[in-house]
């Protein structure tokens, strides 16, 4: 069989894979979303995904439930099997131990306790290795765990809802609701797919969000026996305005507050502490809160505030996408504007951004763009 033949009858399996691996998109958080298929004699008889960190990863699975059969397949993963011990032994080893005869890598793992080693153990112990089938796909899965093995920093989506003449609030601040219920409900899906959401402390005054995913939404609804995880809430708040008792406090899951040095001191500080919330004094730019949040393991960020700070993200080059969503209503010259971006006052000064994806949701439209 020629390689382009190989190649060609194996990216069903690799798609496979890839199709188990985003069973994972709300719960691996930090590991990666990872999927393995492994096949004998053109029968596959192990499927596997990784569900959640500290559980077995996706190759073990999949060697669990091919059992014998293992010895002498062709192993399908979407990412290269590990080869460090850390909850769990390492997946390069076990495929050794197995008896598998080949693998198939969409991509090398760029962790650096990984980074190449993985594939190195299985060629050393004579298994046929290939790596890069579909890797496209497969970084596409894991775009905040390979941002922040890269840069320690996480991957970072801005959230808008705007109508068509780009508004997101009335001039008094009313801005519930600019989109219909089929776009909140797609939102969920971004939150539960997030290690964090960040506000700011003038989103959490004026609109009380909670910023959690929804119980009786169609994620939870979808994952009643492996539940999604709920992000951390972060608020960008420099003189700590937040009540104790604001949702984003009270909620399930954890709570960031994110102030000015001078601040963390006093009865309000108490208050929030006892209501659960962290608070972190510091200088707390859009680069200086990514990093924090890196350290602490989060891949994917989603930026849901007012247009202050999603432009501060923006004007950083702090922001990977953008998705926004526009509702067929118009509010009109006196209603508040999409985004603040002061600066920008040439052609040469803008911000190019490039549209990656455009959908109906509801009556509203959703676009996705790409900063480039």
């Amino acid at each position: 069989m020629s390689e382009s033949d190989r190649s060609r009858a194996d990216r069903p399996y690799m798609a496979e894979a890839l199709r188990l691996a985003r069973q994972g998109r709300f719960t691996t958080d930090p590991n990666p979303r990872v999927g393995c298929v492994l096949v004998r004699d053109g029968q596959v008889v192990g499927r596997g995904w990784h569900a959640r960190a500290g559980e077995p990863h996706a190759e073990r699975h999949a060697l669990a439930e091919a059992g014998e059969a293992a010895r002498g397949a062709t192993c399908y993963v979407t990412l290269e099997p590990c080869s460090h011990t850390g909850r769990t032994g390492p997946c390069a080893d076990a495929l050794v131990a197995a008896g598998v005869t080949r693998v198939v890598a969409a991509m090398a793992d760029p962790n650096p306790q990984v980074a190449g080693q993985g594939l190195a153990r299985l060629r050393e112990a004579g298994i046929e290795v290939e790596c890069g089938l579909l890797e496209n796909e497969a970084r596409a899965l894991n775009p905040g765990f390979i941002r922040r093995m890269e840069t320690g920093r996480p991957y970072v989506r801005i959230k808008l809802a705007a109508s068509l003449d780009g508004r997101t609030a009335m001039a008094s601040g009313e801005s519930q609701w600019i989109t219909g219920p089929a776009a909140r409900e797609d939102v969920q899906q971004l939150r539960a797919a997030s290690s964090a959401i960040i506000t700011g402390s003038g989103t959490v005054l004026a609109d009380a969000p909670a910023l959690t995913v929804r119980p009786e939404s169609w994620v939870q609804a979808t994952y009643p026996v492996l539940p999604v995880r709920q992000p951390l809430r972060v608020v960008a708040d420099r003189q700590l305005r937040t009540p104790a008792q604001a949702p984003v406090v009270t909620g399930p899951g954890g709570a960031l507050l994110l102030c000015a040095p001078e601040a963390t001191r006093g009865a309000q500080l108490e208050a929030l502490r006892r209501a659960g919330a962290e608070v972190l004094g510091g200088d707390w730019h859009p680069e200086a809160i990514l990093l924090e949040l890196g350290r602490r393991g989060c891949n994917e960020v989603l930026v849901e505030s007012g247009p202050t700070l999603a432009g501060a993200f923006l004007a950083a080059g702090c922001a990977d996408e953008l998705i926004v969503y526009l509702a067929p209503v118009l509010l009109g010259d006196a209603a508040r504007p999409l985004l603040h971006l002061p600066g920008l006052e040439h052609m040469a000064d803008k911000i190019a951004l490039t549209l990656i994806d455009l959908r109906q949701v509801g009556d509203d439209v959703r676009l996705t763009l790409r900063l480039t």
